[in-house]
């Protein structure tokens, strides 16, 4: 008879972010994806409860990609005693120490900047975790190509197939006793203008599902002309472009259609910074996985030299106080912390600027207060006057909307036993179990926080 195990979801339910899920069977525990938890105080504080289980008790982490909600609680898995494999494609070894050593840094200097300005209730404030945390994540990486099956416990065996997205981004296939679960990571788009579209899978017995758009259809593709539009209207009154963009693939698609723009003639004569040494070494990263995306080496180098980088926080402050109309792209992507902060304070303001958002904001995160139309922000304990335009583009999304995530569930050869839907706010999450349900016919549940299914 064959063994029986379970999967707990600790992570990503309700909410895009903290994607967590741990696999249990009667000799080994994995973890698939360590990821923080962003946007409202509540999910937030999760980031700081105790695990339900102890990390020196997990015989590996797998890894679906580098992003921060996928990977960012990986300082503080080792900070409690993991010691074991963290697996990932060469991909996202690459993208996730620069985003560890980064995520890091933001803790070490929020917790600084609460305890000098005193907002913080907490006397000292204290970060979740150091750079010394983030180093020793980052010794357990180990990359595996795509398409190579390792054994990440003493019964359990796990395959990458790349998901788009981003660079190295992957769906992971988890094999125990002959049963096979597929954890779909995050879903990239058919007509991604860099990123390759996710391959086929055909075949799992349990699959867990991304929804981040399970609600929605992503606008007829007019991007390059709604971009333009944007810029070159800030531009006739004489404003600046703020563009809060996530360091690794946003950053990098943004700074490709206004290359493309400028190509066309179509850009204003401003120039163009980015803001966020993450995002500048993600984009030298790009260079050396040219087969992931659709980037020509030509491309890849004019764009480069079509902007200014900025990485010393000297360089970074006198580009804040730089009063004449440019274009910044810098990071977080839903301005949760670094250096698209302080832009905010000195931008949001000014009614003659543009504050551009480039896709899904998170509830809780201060992108989608701004998004939602709010005339002020909370900013290091301040609230910061909105009068700049505020558009969101999301168009420029790198998640597969509902009929794009169908169109990658076509090619399963049969239903999954049971379909679990997870990554996306409630209302995504149940529309996209009710198209599925009513499409394909396939049996789906909107998995809650601590929920444990048995796996036949």
């Amino acid at each position: 008879m064959k063994q029986g195990w379970q999967i707990e979801f600790l992570g990503a339910t309700g909410t895009v972010t903290g994607s967590r899920y741990l696999l249990s069977t009667a000799q080994s525990r994995v973890l698939v994806d360590c990821g923080l938890f962003q946007g409202w105080k509540q999910l937030r504080l999760k980031n700081w409860a105790p695990l339900p289980f102890s990390p020196s008790s997990l015989d590996s982490v797998l890894l679906t990609h580098a992003h921060i909600d996928h990977s960012g609680y990986l300082p503080a898995l080792c900070k409690q005693g993991f010691r074991r494999h963290i697996w990932c494609t060469h991909g996202t070894r690459a993208l996730a120490e620069l985003m560890l050593l980064d995520a890091a840094k933001l803790q070490e200097e929020e917790a600084a900047f609460a305890n000098k300005h005193r907002f913080s209730r907490h006397q000292p404030a204290l970060p979740l975790f150091t750079t010394d945390d983030a180093h020793a994540a980052i010794r357990h990486l180990h990359p595996v190509g795509f398409g190579h099956a390792v054994a990440v416990s003493k019964d359990c065996t796990a395959r990458w197939q790349p998901s788009g997205h981003i660079l190295g981004a992957a769906s992971i296939a988890v094999t125990h006793s002959g049963t096979t679960v597929v954890f779909s990571g995050d879903l990239g788009r058919r007509n991604d203008p860099l990123m390759q579209p996710p391959a086929p899978v055909e075949h799992a017995d349990y699959l867990v599902l991304e929804s981040t758009y399970g609600d929605r259809r992503h606008p007829a593709d007019g991007t390059l002309d709604r971009l333009r539009d944007v810029v070159q209207r800030t531009a006739a009154r004489g404003g600046s472009v703020l563009i809060p963009a996530f360091a690794v693939g946003r950053a990098q698609t943004v700074l490709y259609y206004l290359f493309q723009l400028r190509q066309r003639g179509e850009l204003p004569p401003m120039p163009i910074f980015i803001n966020s040494p993450m995002a500048i070494d993600a984009t030298a990263i790009y260079r050396d996985f040219a087969d992931e995306h659709r980037l020509s080496e030509a491309d890849y180098s004019a764009m480069c030299r079509m902007a200014k980088f900025v990485r010393t926080p000297e360089e970074s402050k006198l580009l804040c106080a730089q009063a004449t109309p440019m274009i910044v792209i810098s990071a977080s992507g839903m301005a949760t912390g670094g250096r698209v902060l302080h832009h905010l304070k000195t931008m949001a303001p000014d009614a003659r600027n543009t504050i551009l958002f480039t896709g899904f904001q998170s509830g809780g995160t201060r992108g989608a207060t701004l998004v939602g139309g709010a005339n002020a922000v909370k900013i290091h304990g301040d609230y910061v006057p909105v009068r700049a335009e505020v558009v969101n583009l999301e168009t420029m999304s790198a998640h597969a909307d509902y009929e794009e995530i169908l169109a990658w569930l076509a090619h399963f050869k049969r239903p999954p036993r049971q379909v679990f839907i997870t990554h996306g706010e409630p209302g995504a999450a149940d529309a996209l179990r009710q198209r599925i349900s009513q499409r394909l016919g396939w049996r789906c549940v909107v998995p809650e926080f601590r929920d444990q299914f048995a796996l036949a």
